[in-house]
């Protein structure tokens, strides 16, 4: 196989509890964070929209992160694929861990990152808490500060009532200082506690990065504008400097070790920057208005990032046929990279021609054999065709596809829609509901699941599905 740029060709290697009230109310902690956009490769959960934390999906980006974290999580001595790695559409810095399985991450750490090594600080310190089993221990200090909390306000309500029966004011002053003081001497002590944990998690994250050996610079760069956000307002930190603290004395700390570093002054790969800035390029593209990327991509750079941007731009803003030529500009030059692929089949399907787009999908599928997101677009394209030929490939491509992404919600929506058409119906009802688990609507999801049940052979894998989702509990919302 053969690259017109050679560059691209070095890039191209396919990557085949909550926490309790008392810990939300008094920092925002790091126990929760993670592009899907409502119409591209980016696709959008909206059912987590509603709650606040929008989810995104795209193939490129997910590999991208999948191949930073790989040797930190190997190095921490994690079990393969333990940590999933979840995006969310979010242009600010933040990311967060709120279990030892998952790991939320906001599209604005890679779009403000200039190198790798700056996501990959990131991922190494988050591991660390993972790694250090901070979540479980943050949570028990968590509880024992709130115990604290609720102890120094029952001392401090028997020294009033003390002081309002024997009719001594400064008694009663003082008892409700204490019930004022009990929740400040919780916080102070839970915040302490928080303090530790994070340079805990430094200090693993520069041992993590020494043994994969990746430069710590770029860490170091992300807690240096943390430390000088300390200065200011908090309105305008970033979330990841809030559930971080970074004081400039903890960092200076951070640093002198870092630098001592055999690997401190090493450089980035550039096939891997490269992947970086491609991936960058496509998210503000893809969350941006047309002009703000033609301003930071403009006409007069060639680069490959700034050219995927633009055609990203013309998919979203201007006619198929526009962005088609734009993308077939880019396949040119690297005629074997499969995301350029994946976003011409995009292109074509939203642009109303679903036929047309079957072969690029079919063509990036090729290029990265075995991928979810290409092949639920693949079956996406089909069904929309509306050619009758093409209904039960969609079916076995998709059923396949989401056996190795469960948490698809278009995935599932289209296969409702192919077996609705061949005559499924309880299939269709079970992909219906398992559609609606995936945006987190229970109630829906039940009642399609019900209508399936009395449709499928008791105890068959179908029915037993459906049985799951009968068995699972509907959140109950509560009063603030």
């Amino acid at each position: 196989m053969q690259f017109k740029n050679n560059a691209l060709k070095r890039v191209i290697e396919p990557v085949k509890s909550q926490a309790t009230k008392f810990a939300r109310k008094f920092l925002i902690t790091a126990t929760a964070l993670s592009l899907v956009v409502p119409n591209v490769a980016i696709t959008t959960a909206q059912a987590q929209q509603k709650k606040g934390l929008p989810l995104v999906r795209d193939a490129e980006t997910e590999d991208l992160l999948r191949e930073y974290a790989k040797p930190i999580f190997r190095a921490a001595g994690l079990p393969a694929n333990q940590v999933e790695i979840i995006l969310v559409n979010d242009k600010s810095f933040n990311a967060f861990v709120p279990d030892s399985r998952r790991m939320f991450i906001n599209l604005g750490v890679i779009m403000d990152a200039k190198t790798p090594s700056e996501v990959i600080g990131v991922i190494a310190h988050e591991t660390g808490h993972i790694a250090g089993n901070h979540l479980v221990r943050m949570r028990q200090a968590a509880s024992n500060a709130q115990i604290m909390s609720v102890i120094g306000m029952i001392l401090g309500a028997g020294a009033m009532a003390a002081g309002a029966t024997t009719g001594n004011s400064s008694i009663a002053r003082g008892g409700a200082a204490a019930v004022s003081g009990g929740g400040a001497l919780a916080q102070r002590n839970f915040l302490s506690y928080r303090r530790s944990e994070e340079s805990s998690a430094d200090q693993a994250a520069l041992r993590y990065l020494d043994r994969v050996g990746v430069s710590a610079k770029g860490m170091l760069t992300t807690f240096e504008r943390m430390a000088d956000q300390a200065l200011f307002s908090a309105q305008y930190v970033d979330p990841y400097a809030l559930s971080h603290p970074m004081p400039r004395a903890r960092f200076n700390a951070l640093q002198n070790r870092a630098q001592q570093a055999k690997h401190f002054n090493k450089k980035d790969p550039e096939r891997l920057q490269l992947k970086h800035d491609m991936v960058k390029a496509k998210l503000l593209a893809f969350t941006s208005h047309k002009n703000s990327v033609y301003r930071a991509y403009p006409e007069r750079d060639k680069s490959l990032p700034a050219q995927y941007a633009r055609a990203i731009a013309s998919m979203r803003s201007d006619k198929a046929s526009k962005a088609v030529r734009k993308i077939d500009a880019l396949i040119s030059k690297a005629p074997e990279y499969p995301y350029f692929y994946e976003i011409k089949g995009q292109a074509l399907l939203e642009g109303g021609k679903p036929k047309a787009a079957i072969a690029p999908f079919r063509k990036a599928l090729a290029l990265y054999p075995g991928n979810p997101h290409f092949e639920i677009w693949l079956g996406f394209a089909m069904v929309a065709s509306d050619d009758k030929r093409y209904l039960k490939e969609a079916k076995s491509i998709l059923t396949r596809a989401l056996r190795k992404d469960r948490y698809s919600m278009n995935g599932y929506a289209q296969l409702a829609i192919a077996n609705a058409r061949l005559g499924d119906i309880a299939g269709a009802d079970l992909a219906t509901a398992q559609s609606h688990m995936t945006r987190g609507d229970v109630r829906s999801a039940q009642r399609y699941a019900k209508r399936a049940q009395k449709k499928l052979k008791v105890g068959s894998p179908a029915w037993q599905q459906a049985d799951d989702i009968l068995s699972a509990k509907v959140p109950q919302l509560r009063r603030r």
